[in-house]
């Protein structure tokens, strides 16, 4: 089957895979620059059992990539963690959360919440435009005024969770 060198292609690997490494590696950098915190902690690739970690390639290329966990080890809410799309591209994070949010909803999750900076405009933008809402802090983000949280109700179950 032969596809498009401007097609986007979103598969699942393993967390430790190296091009899930290479990504993860450079969203850390990016968010070390810009923010002073890698954000490694709230994820760790070799403790994620659970989830899915998804990259994105056009041409073959590592465009993008995005993680997607049980939220402390509930049923009902999944969290978003590791997104990522290169500079210049377009598209790529769409993509990578459409997939993630089926992928949420294939495991019988009824939302998803996630977290990113307050000062990372882009990416609230982004959320928002993908149909997620603020919502409370959760978890290792209670008390954190640098963070925004966010979640979005799953197709089937419109009033989503907002419990802590």
């Amino acid at each position: 089957m032969s596809r498009s060198t401007d097609e986007i292609v979103v598969e699942e690997v393993e967390p430790t895979s190296a091009s899930a490494s290479v990504l993860i590696d450079e969203l850390s950098a990016v968010l070390a620059e810009a923010y002073g915190s890698s954000g490694r902690n709230g994820y760790q690739p070799e403790h994620e059992l659970d989830g899915v970690f998804l990259i994105a390639r056009v041409g073959g290329e590592l465009v993008g990539c995005g993680a997607l966990r049980s939220l402390d080890g509930r049923s009902d809410v999944a969290e978003v963690k590791r997104m990522y799309s290169r500079p210049g591209t377009t598209g790529v994070g769409q993509a990578v959360l459409r997939a993630l949010e089926s992928q949420a909803a294939q495991r019988g999750y009824t939302s998803i919440w996630l977290e990113t900076r307050q000062a990372n405009s882009r990416a609230v933008r982004f959320y928002m435009a993908a149909g997620y809402r603020e919502r409370a802090p959760y978890g290792q983000y209670v008390g954190r005024p640098e963070a925004i949280c966010m979640e979005k109700a799953l197709p089937g179950h419109p009033t989503g969770t907002t419990g802590t």
